[in-house]
This record gives structure tokens, C-alpha cells and sequence, in this order.
């Protein structure tokens, strides 16, 4: 006959065999912001087509997704580094400035999400930034995915009512 013995274990101190069991999972699960974006923008990009660029500014990838290109650039992996993302969807000037800037400020009431649109060398951009401090994978794909989909939805209609 067995019985059920119930063991107690303490969650403000795990035994060591947890411990050694928690750090086994989490350096097996855990990949670096670098490898995240990257298979994000391998499942974005058209054809596969990534450009990679490093220096001592961070990392910048570029790829194609619909009608835009999408960069991501990443300054580092310590908390105060920065994850930013955009993508150009119109060149300025513009015809009917004045409403298409009232337009851009009413999407970016509510339907741009975590990303907004904004004024970058003379062109709109969708972009999307935050620190790396406490990042998620979840976040990063969220990030790239939002900005991409954002600049594809708008970049044809802008340039159809606003573009010269």
C-alpha cells in the first residue's frame, strides 16, 4: 500500500535542487534581445531579405514587410539601452499639410497602440521606442509587429490623399 506523504517546501527558500532546476530552465529558455528580434524579422521578412549592420552605435536590421522597409535598432542590452523601431511612410511636404498632421494626431489618439506617428528628416514615420530595462520577448515582437503592420496600412493611403 503507498501513501501519500506530502512533503512541505518553503517558497521563500527553495532547496537547492530547485534552485539548480529553476537556473537550468531559465539559462535554457533565455535568449538574448539580439536573437529575439532577429526571429522575429526572419518571420516578417519578405523573401528572407535582412539587412544587418554593427557598430559602436548597436545593432540595425532592415527588412521589407508588404510595402515598407522596417528598421530595428538596438543600442545594447543593459537597462538603459533602447530598442526603437519605424519605418517611413511619406515624404514631407505634403498636400494639406495642416490636415494630415490633424489626421496623424487623431490616429495617434487610439489607433496606433504602443507606437505613434512622428516627423523624422523630413518624413512621416510610425515608430515605436522603449528602454531594454525589463524587455520581454513578448515586447520586442509586439514592437517590430505594430510598426510594420501600422506603416503597410497607412504608407499607400497617405501618399494617395497627401503625397506631391
Amino acid at each position: 500500500m503507498t501513501t501519500n506523504d506530502p512533503k512541505t517546501v518553503s517558497l521563500d527558500n527553495p532547496s537547492t535542487e530547485e534552485a539548480n532546476i529553476d537556473e537550468l530552465t531559465e539559462d535554457e529558455t533565455t535568449l538574448s534581445y539580439i536573437e529575439e528580434i532577429e526571429t522575429v524579422i526572419a518571420n516578417m521578412a519578405e523573401e528572407q531579405k535582412v539587412m544587418v549592420a554593427q557598430n559602436e552605435a548597436g545593432h540595425l536590421w532592415k527588412f521589407k514587410y508588404g510595402t515598407v522597409d522596417v528598421y530595428v535598432r538596438l543600442t545594447g542590452e543593459t537597462d538603459d539601452d533602447t530598442l526603437t523601431v519605424w519605418s517611413y511612410v511619406l515624404k514631407l511636404p505634403a498636400k494639406n499639410e495642416p490636415e494630415l498632421m490633424r489626421r496623424l494626431l487623431q490616429m495617434n489618439w487610439l489607433s496606433t497602440m504602443e507606437s505613434h506617428f512622428a516627423i523624422v528628416d523630413n518624413q512621416i514615420v510610425v515608430v515605436a521606442t522603449r528602454t531594454v530595462a525589463e524587455l520581454s520577448p513578448g515586447e520586442i515582437s509586439r514592437a517590430i509587429t505594430i510598426v510594420a503592420t501600422l506603416a503597410d496600412d497607412n504608407d499607400e493611403p497617405l501618399a494617395e490623399e497627401f503625397g506631391q
